[in-house]
């Protein structure tokens, strides 16, 4: 065991998500499972399938232990990881230039990513597995959309010899990427594992996700981006515009496909960057 969590930054996470903890000795990793009561399949499952990306799957899996594990990790997320990461982001924002909205719209979408990944994690704590079987990509899309606001839109300004704001911003990005690479793992542990094994079935292939179209927007997605940015609802704008809200429905559509763009924080930060709305005139 001790050559597994010296050697293998993950391993230390999965062991804390079972219970387990430090201070093993010499024990094998049977005898240190053993000793706290988790199952050494289930355990080993876990190891194979996120730290040496073995995707085959045994059939000998235990599912409480399992979803204990992935309980744990739900703690993990809420309690520490997410608001930690909120308190690292704000720290960022602060040193950013107070004339600009940009680094509080960011929090926003975090804001918006945190709530949705409650709902989520409530929903598979109640043993929800199947009907929220689509979030989980979108979930991750979000942290994705989060880490590209940062990297194209966060405004910059001279930072001291020391270079503490770059640092700080360095470290936020780091945390975005292992959090979401995290998520990502523990979803996908969720699928390939436990679903099957509650199921007896065989895991089923992801499908590829096609890769976002990216181009300039119409000037009527222009338009149409603009109300949205205002705060106005797809029937209120369909009005202004003088288009049926079917029209503003697919234009939204399209917009959110070019820019991959989901959330109204960031397509505001769009909006304002590419000088669509005046900054002042927004809420």
């Amino acid at each position: 065991m001790c050559d597994l969590m010296s050697h293998e930054e993950d391993a230390i996470q999965i062991i804390s998500r079972f219970g387990l903890e430090m201070g093993v000795g010499e024990q094998t990793i049977e005898q240190v499972c053993s000793s706290h009561g988790v199952h050494t399949p289930t355990f080993l499952a876990v190891v194979n399938y996120k730290v040496f990306k073995h995707r085959a799957v045994p059939a000998d899996i235990d599912i409480p232990t399992l979803q204990r594990y992935l309980r744990n990790a739900h703690t993990y997320f809420l309690d520490f990881r997410l608001p930690r990461l909120r308190r690292s982001l704000i720290e960022a924002i602060i040193p950013a230039d107070p004339t600009t909205k940009i680094p509080w719209l960011i929090l926003r979408c975090y804001d918006e990513f945190v709530d949705e990944i409650r709902i989520h994690i409530d929903h598979e704590n109640k043993g929800m597995y199947d009907e929220h079987e689509h979030d989980d990509q979108r979930i991750t899309d979000k942290l994705t959309e989060i880490k590209n606001l940062i990297i194209k839109y966060y405004p910059t300004k001279p930072t001291s010899t020391e270079g503490t704001v770059t640092y700080t911003l360095i470290s936020v990005m780091s945390d975005l990427w292992h959090t979401e690479q995290d998520f990502a793992d523990h979803c996908a542990i969720e699928d390939d594992i436990l679903r099957p094994a509650l199921t007896n079935i065989t895991p089923q292939s992801k499908t590829h996700k096609p890769e976002p179209v990216t181009e300039d927007l119409s000037e009527r997605e222009k338009d149409v981006l603009i109300q949205v940015v205002k705060g106005l609802s797809n029937k209120e704008i369909a009005d202004v515009l003088c288009i049926s809200m079917h029209t503003v429905i697919s234009h939204r559509k399209h917009i959110t496909s070019k820019l991959n763009i989901h959330s109204t924080a960031g397509l505001t930060i769009y909006a304002i960057v590419n000088k669509l709305v005046d900054i002042n005139s927004l809420k």
